[in-house]
């Protein structure tokens, strides 16, 4: 900061920091971002520009859905939910850190001299926009655990454990009771699968569980959209577009702004595709 007000030009490395012990240590994917709007928030700045090989947010992958239309601005939680569900547009810490600190971030081309996406806080919402866009993750691997004791304290063990080995777990079924026990399904990254099949497999011998599978052939597509909160049946209309694709749906998770479904990956890009026209989002603004 010293620098900046002596009115000097300050190039920080923000992929690279310093440990508490002095030693030099990589931020992992998505630190620039975080670097930047950290710094953004430490100036007090108006807005913080990310320049990156994109023009901006997208309502789906443009390389999936050839009319993907660019987003004009799109609201801090909207675009937490795309991050987190795969869009790679952004890392989710960096928008969890301009949420934060209400850093307005504006993503754009390096190559071209465009406005692109703003992210912020208060968003003009399009009187059509219910659904802000379509996300999909390829990093799935899902399990399923039959035969589970139905007492208390099972479900516990099976995902402290998980958690204490640092492994991240997404979505969570649990089947209807018979004979006094349960199916348990879930999800995490595929990265994690080989961390993750020796922890199950244990689990399975000490809960008294009668089996495990695990497949990595799945897919999740997740529709987002702040206007989901105040339109009812968008769940219903979701469902109803991989039905008319004949996309089977394997597991559901929802929130306030999102949907999301585990299906096989053979057909994630018939359903990105599908659910981008059901909720017209290739209409301009």
């Amino acid at each position: 900061i010293k620098e900046i007000e002596a009115g000097k030009v300050v190039v920080v490395a923000g992929f690279q920091a310093v440990t508490e012990q002095g030693d030099i240590t990589t931020l992992g994917r998505g630190g620039s971002d975080t670097s930047a709007v950290a710094l953004a928030a430490s100036l007090g700045a108006e807005r913080c520009q990310i320049f990156t090989d994109v023009n901006g947010v997208y309502t789906a992958d443009p390389r999936v859905v050839t009319e993907a239309r660019q987003l004009s601005s799109v609201s801090y939680e909207e675009m937490l939910e795309l991050a987190s569900l795969g869009a790679l547009v952004m890392q989710p810490r960096a928008v969890e850190f301009a949420m934060l600190y209400q850093v307005e971030v504006e993503v754009g081309n390096s190559f071209k001299n465009e406005t692109g996406t703003i992210i912020t806080g208060v968003v003009n919402m399009e009187k059509h926009r219910i659904v802000t866009g379509v996300a999909h993750d390829l990093n799935v691997v899902r399990f399923a655990i039959f035969d589970v004791p139905d007492k208390p304290g099972v479900a516990k063990k099976l995902f402290k454990a998980l958690a204490e080995a640092g492994i991240n777990v997404d979505m969570v079924i649990q089947s209807a009771m018979r004979d006094n026990r349960n199916d348990i399904a879930f999800t995490t990254e595929e990265n994690e699968l080989q961390k993750t099949i020796p922890i199950v497999e244990k689990l399975v011998q000490d809960i008294g569980a009668s089996g495990m599978t695990c497949g990595t052939n799945v897919a999740k597509v997740s529709i987002v959209g702040a206007g989901m909160q105040s339109n009812p049946g968008v769940a219903a209309t979701m469902f109803e577009a991989l039905a008319d694709e004949e996309i089977n749906i394997h597991m559901i998770s929802t929130s306030e702004i999102k949907v999301s479904c585990i299906i096989d990956q053979e057909r994630i890009k018939d359903a990105v595709r599908s659910l981008h026209k059901k909720f017209s989002l290739d209409l301009a603004d």
